[in-house]
């Protein structure tokens, strides 16, 4: 493809360890993308886990490159944008009181039958994060060898989510990360994030790139790759270090990787 105008990402497990801060070597590559080109990311968790894993990590930019940063929490739900000072909310797709509760009992319900629901975790199993509804099965701060080795193939996070979403069909039912279920509104899903990303900036599909960890079918980054945007999958934080190097160097030849 031609040179991108708008370069996206997943978070966990694309730009950091699931619930991890960004290195120091990630805020410097997407600062110095975000010099040339407009920069978004965009993943399932929540507005707060942004501001810890990302904001509070890039350092001192100055505003112009700052405010070609998009962050997008919760799939797209929220969208949040520089505005001299800070990240502000532009919008917010929240969930109503009565589509929560529906979400947080049938994931409940539907875990325990199933026998997914575990006694020993790391925090809470389910999370209210206003515009979705997550199930982490080992809990918000699980580590991450436990993870993975919770769900290595993806088929209990399957059984949970084809049970619970005749449940609530009004809404949207879809894998998460690596433990995880999120529950948002019918229609949203990374790829309505990214129409968002579209239509705000008047950047068409064909000029984006994303970079991501699960763009396998049935992943939560393929809804993405489905609609026609440039994809590279990506295993870990290093390697999509790796690859931003790459790019920076044919957008600035003097940029060289730490």
């Amino acid at each position: 493809m031609t040179t991108p105008r708008l370069v996206a990402f997943d978070l966990d497990d694309t730009l950091a360890p699931s619930k991890s801060a960004i290195s120091p070597r990630i805020a410097d590559l997407l600062l110095a993308l975000a010099e040339h080109v407009e920069v978004a990311i965009i993943s399932g968790g929540n507005e707060d886990q942004f501001r810890t894993q990302v904001v509070a990590n890039l350092g001192r930019a100055d505003a112009a490159t700052l405010g070609r940063i998009h962050l997008l929490p919760t799939c797209g739900t929220r969208y949040l944008r520089y505005d001299g000072s800070g990240f502000s909310l532009l919008y917010a797709h929240d969930l109503t009181d009565e589509q929560k509760t529906a979400a947080l009992t049938a994931l409940q319900e539907e875990a325990a039958r199933l026998g997914l629901w575990e006694r020993e975790t790391w925090g809470p199993i389910l999370e209210d994060r206003g515009s979705q509804i997550t199930f982490s099965a080992l809990g918000q701060q699980a580590p991450q060898d436990a993870k993975k080795a919770w769900d290595p193939d993806g088929s209990r996070r399957a059984a949970l989510r084809d049970a619970v979403a005749p449940r609530v069909p009004d809404l949207e039912v879809r894998s998460g990360g690596s433990t995880s279920i999120d529950i948002t509104r019918s229609g949203i899903d990374k790829a309505y994030g990214m129409s968002e990303l579209a239509d705000r900036t008047g950047i068409p599909f064909a000029e984006m790139l994303f970079y991501g960890d699960r763009l396998d079918e049935g992943g939560n980054d393929y809804p993405v790759k489905a609609l026609g945007v440039p994809c590279v999958a990506v295993e870990g934080w290093e390697d999509t270090a790796d690859h931003l190097d790459a790019l920076l160097s044919t957008l600035a030849p003097s940029h060289t990787g730490r």
